[in-house]
């Protein structure tokens, strides 16, 4: 790096195989909006449930090509509701442990995982690293670096439960993927954009995606 550059120091934003690919566009697009740099990890269970969510196949290959196409969507599907711009993200394959992510040498900001399946859930709250999603979340773990947890799953079990104990007393936040009505919600987006908004507020990214709590009764509604 030449004298004067600033280097690189992206968010790591995990997609794991959890319902809800909406919520991980959302942050991407906020993230992204505010100026900041992410690297990708998309999960190959993830790239199922993109699929059934979205009838998009998510390709290494071909990332950029299905990420704008992604980003673009509503949450309510409809194509052309966001025009993203997708030069700050740089995309690493789920099965390449080797990434960058991968170790702790490597500059981040930290992590946020959108969402999170109970799986994801388990392996990195037992450290298993059995992709790259994993791994870097145990990097972020051991760096002491934010990491956001946003697991989306209902009912939850006693195992899963413990497991997220387990996570927040490593030093992550625990993040359930429940949107607020508070806010004057009036469509799908909306009350996406809230959780969202929640995940960026824990790492401290500023967004305009939420109308936020001023102490006023139906404040929200009067806008």
């Amino acid at each position: 790096m030449n004298a004067g550059e600033t280097q690189r120091k992206p968010w790591i934003v995990g997609v794991s195989g959890a319902s809800g690919t909406p919520y991980a566009a959302a942050v991407l697009r906020a993230l992204l909006a505010a100026g900041e740099s992410v690297d990708l990890v998309v999960s190959r269970a993830s790239r199922l449930t993109l699929l059934d969510e979205t009838g998009i196949s998510f390709r290494d290959a071909h990332w950029r090509e299905d990420l704008r196409a992604w980003l673009s969507l509503g949450a309510d599907g409809k194509p052309g509701t966001f025009d993203p711009d997708i030069t700050g993200v740089r995309h690493w394959s789920a099965g390449d442990l080797a990434a960058g992510p991968s170790s702790g040498s490597y500059p981040a900001k930290g992590m946020l995982i959108v969402p999170a399946s109970t799986a994801c859930v388990a392996g990195v709250a037992l450290g298993l690293s059995k992709d790259l999603l994993q791994r870097a979340a145990s990097v972020t773990l051991k760096e002491g670096r934010p990491l956001v947890v946003a697991v989306r799953e209902t009912p939850l079990s006693g195992q899963t439960l413990r497991q997220l104990v387990a996570l927040d007393d490593a030093g992550a936040t625990v993040l359930p993927a429940s949107p607020a009505f508070y806010a004057g919600a009036t469509h799908i987006q909306h009350l996406v954009d809230f959780v969202a908004g929640r995940a960026l507020d824990a790492v401290g990214v500023p967004h305009r995606l939420y109308h936020r709590w001023e102490g006023e009764l139906g404040g929200a509604r009067t806008d």
